[in-house]
């Protein structure tokens, strides 16, 4: 039904989008359509398809309340063919209750009484005659309410007023002209500078609402239901808009002062505020919009980072007076060993701390040892330094420390899933496993937290919590089934993010497992109680088994099994010669095994899959080394480089860890010497790079880094110190990483960005968002 509308939308062809909506509505899931169903869709991805599925639905909504609106008004005995077309003809939800507006159910208003007394007439009389005498004439409409002149031009006033207020033209044009040229303005509440210091760049501030990026929008929406600013919306020149609403209703203002009044009274007191109000709700669904674009660019990053693999593992979660939590897990994840050391302040049993530790690392054959980033997090990285030198000096073999984010440590620890799975474990070891196994395998670990929970942006709180958990689980369950599932190994909570599994199904196939031992083949799953032919479909091909069948391991899907026999017959190769066998494989052409079913493009993906079976999307794994005796924002001078790690993105740049507890901000005008139109073209969440110290504000906690190497402190294309804020940063104020704290970092330094633009780079910064 909607097709044709949302191709010319996103530029994509109709009969492609008619098959996404059909499949969809089969009951098909957006990783196998995008995966294994490429004829009907055209290859779209499974993000354009998540946004045909979401443009459906809003036209969907859209259409039944269209139908209801038709139903209320024809009831209503007022539906004419005009505004019947009028109403099928809109295309979004606003413009749609514009032209329902007069005919809702509404509270008795002024306008109403005076209707009700006669003094329409008296309205109509004054815009029909604006050179009449307003007072003389009101006298002949005197009555009860309004007994005095004034009374009944006031009433008159209403009348016109409501008028303005029920014209869906007009007030659309009003809102579209105060999209364009309106302009957002806060300001400090008298007594409340010390208590919102961390939204001062916004103390007198004023930027275009068409150039408001969404960050700041929230930021200032935080900072006024925090009671620090008030915001205005200003719409420009009222006398612009006063004529508007003249010229809408063919008001001889000029002639008349009664007219006049009315239509300045009418602006400032009714559609300069609902207009206001209605861009404040834009900016908001803007600012949402965009943040849920970078939650979910950030999560992705953060889910599909490189996993370091199989190897024994010694997980730190570090603290000062609660003692270093420990946990040494095994290549497989299993938990071998815990321990809690004390090498802090106030105990400071450095020594025994190593001793102790080294010792499990020789014990269990530790190769890597993962540190979180939270509080005391350079000082364990330190310790586990030092650690690695016993270790290499006892056992020949040195553990390499990594910094691994924490974030949602402590909501795993708390939660069912963590309890189901070491119910006798103190709450508190529970995160030093979760740290272990993240570095071996950021994925599988993490589809165990609530995303929200991972901090991968700011103001998560400030948006609509039904669209961000809707947008993050679709960000999960995309990378899930991009990587692919180990069936014999996969715990429940990564099993029910595989398409066409619920958590249900998931529980019944470890069941199974558990029952009856390994799956040797994706066959059987049709023995798992309740699996049925449709969710084999979905889920068959993201599973992965090595068992009998070479296949079992890869991303064919069962159904494309016979196109794979038809290769071996043409090859003369069996299938397990064949896998692998890039030379054999590429004299094959797509197009000599394409049929009604399989068409080129799933082809070609089974060629390409068969020279590389199962393999996995993710980087390589590589860590940032950092610098030995930096641990704090005072240590840093400007021109050091440095290792680091990309914490998180941002449209304004990227922030990265160089292990002084404060993340630097390599604003986007830093990234290159040529254009960079989107920070994620050039680095990505956990990527580890090389930067130059810029700039260093000790007493606000803030960096400015630049990835040019060659670019030198002070000189005029560097970041200045407007690039060193950080919304949603990991500094001490917002707390550093725990996703129990307020979203994690999404929770730290929540305001300061934002401040009037000039030509210069540090006011380029400030208008990215980073303030003075």
């Amino acid at each position: 039904m909607f097709a044709e509308l949302i191709a010319e939308e996103l530029q994509v062809r109709p009969a492609y989008v008619q098959a996404a909506l059909d499949l969809l509505a089969e009951g098909n899931t957006v990783p196998f359509i995008a995966r294994y169903r490429k004829e009907a869709t055209g290859g779209l991805s499974d993000v354009e398809l998540r946004r045909i599925e979401e443009r459906h639905t809003y036209l969907t909504e859209l259409e039944e309340r269209k139908q209801t609106v038709l139903k209320a008004i024809d009831e209503q005995g007022k539906l004419d063919d005009d505004l019947r077309a009028r109403i099928e003809a809109v295309d979004t939800k606003a413009r749609l209750e514009d032209l329902y507006l007069p005919y809702k159910k509404r509270r008795r208003t002024r306008a109403d009484i005076a209707r009700e007394a006669g003094l329409e007439e008296l309205a109509d009389k004054l815009i029909d005659d604006p050179h009449a005498d307003a007072q003389a004439a009101a006298g002949a409409y005197l009555t009860e309410g309004f007994e005095t002149e004034k009374d009944a031009l006031n009433g008159a006033r209403a009348i016109v007023i409501d008028r303005f207020a029920l014209d869906a033209d007009l007030v659309g044009e009003v809102r579209d002209k105060v999209a364009e040229e309106a302009t957002m303005r806060s300001h400090v509440v008298e007594g409340k500078e010390r208590e919102g210091a961390k939204f001062r760049d916004y103390f007198d501030f004023s930027e275009s609402v068409t150039t408001l990026p969404p960050h700041r929008i929230l930021a200032l929406l935080r900072a006024e239901n925090e009671g620090v600013l008030t915001l205005d919306i200003d719409p420009g020149d009222d006398a612009t808009y006063e004529q508007l609403i003249a010229e809408r209703f063919e008001l001889d203002t000029a002639a008349s002062s009664w007219l006049a009044e009315v239509v300045r009274f009418g602006w400032r007191t009714k559609l300069k505020i609902s207009s206001g109000l209605d861009m404040r709700l834009k900016l908001k669904e803007r600012a949402e919009e965009g943040s849920l674009e970078v939650f979910a660019a950030n999560l992705r990053d953060v889910l599909l980072a490189a996993p370091a693999g199989e190897r024994a593992t010694l997980g730190l979660d570090p603290g000062y007076r609660n003692g270093v939590k420990c946990a040494v897990v095994d290549r497989t994840g299993k938990v071998l060993e815990t321990a809690i050391v004390y090498p802090h302040q106030p105990q400071k049993q450095w020594s025994q701390a190593a001793e102790t530790l080294a010792g499990l690392c020789v014990r269990h054959g530790v190769e890597l040892m993962a540190v979180g980033n939270g509080t005391a997090s350079r000082e364990t990285e330190k310790l586990a330094g030092e650690i690695a030198t016993m270790v290499a000096q006892a056992a020949g073999t040195r553990p390499t420390p990594v910094m691994v984010s924490e974030s949602g440590a402590s909501v795993y620890s708390a939660s069912e899933i963590a309890a189901a799975e070491f119910p006798d474990m103190d709450v508190s070891l529970r995160g030093a496993v979760s740290i272990a196994r993240r570095l071996q395998d950021p994925l599988s670990e993490l589809v165990k937290i609530d995303p929200k929970s991972i901090g991968v942006g700011q103001y998560q709180h400030d948006i609509n919590q039904q669209a961000l958990t809707r947008t993050l689980d679709g960000v999960v369950e995309d990378a899930v089934n991009a990587v692919g599932v180990d069936l014999n190994t996969a715990s429940a909570p990564l099993l029910e993010r595989v398409a066409g599994v619920t958590p249900a199904l998931a529980r019944n196939i470890v069941s199974h497992r558990d029952e009856h031992g390994s799956f040797t083949s994706r066959a059987q799953l049709h023995d798992v109680s309740r699996l049925g032919p449709k969710a084999f479909e979905q889920c068959a091909g993201f599973l992965r088994i090595n068992g009998h069948d070479p296949l079992d391991a890869s991303a064919v899907h069962p159904e494309s099994y016979p196109v794979v026999e038809k290769m071996t017959a043409a090859t003369g190769l069996p299938v397990d010669r064949l896998v692998g066998n890039s030379a054999a494989l590429a004299k094959l052409k797509p197009a000599q095994f394409a049929d009604e079913r399989f068409g080129v493009p799933t082809i070609t993906d089974i060629i390409s899959e068969l020279d590389k079976p199962g393999r996995d999307p993710r980087p390589e794994f590589r860590t940032a080394e950092f610098a030995e005796g930096l641990e704090k924002v005072s240590d840093l001078t400007p021109g050091m480089v440095l290792e680091g790690t990309v914490t998180n993105v941002a449209a304004f740049g990227a922030f990265v860890d160089v292990g002084v507890h404060q993340d630097g901000l390599v604003h986007v005008s830093a990234m290159s010497h040529s254009f960079v139109k989107d920070p994620r073209d050039v680095v990505r969440s956990g990527q580890a790079v090389k930067v130059k110290v810029m700039d260093v504000d000790v007493d606000r906690n803030r960096i400015g880094l630049s990835l040019r190497l060659d670019d030198e402190p002070g000189a005029e294309n560097a970041p200045k110190k407007e690039s060193r804020g950080r919304s949603g940063g990991r500094g001490r104020s917002g707390g550093r990483g725990r996703g129990g704290r307020s979203g994690g970092r999404s929770g730290g330094r929540s305001g300061a960005q934002g401040k009037k633009p000039s030509g210069s780079m540090a006011e380029a910064l400030k208008k990215a968002g980073f303030g003075r």
